[in-house]
């Protein structure tokens, strides 16, 4: 099996945070979880962000994650809710 590429690991980090909290990391969180430099990790966070056709934004002039398909970090009209949880928003 080929070992997953940096855009395959910040994609990883992301989706897991979300899951687990219903919120999207920081940045650093991102970097922390990868062992880097907070710089490299506010960079990766934007390089995925960036490929094209990638379906997710940052909220405009800053490094916070809004929307991470199928999640949104901002309270939206579509909750989700597992087992009685609701803890996330869906785009």
């Amino acid at each position: 099996m080929k070992e997953p590429g940096k855009m395959d690991q910040v994609f990883h980090v992301i989706m897991k945070r979300l899951v687990e909290t219903g919120q999207a990391p920081h940045y650093t969180e991102v970097a922390a979880a990868l062992g880097v430099p907070a710089e490299e990790g506010r960079n990766s966070v934007h390089a995925l962000f960036a490929l094209p056709k990638f379906p997710g934004w940052l909220f405009p002039n800053t490094d916070y994650i809004t929307s991470f398909p199928p999640f949104n970090n901002l309270p939206t009209q579509y909750r989700i809710t597992v087992s009685g949880r609701q803890k996330w928003f869906a785009q």
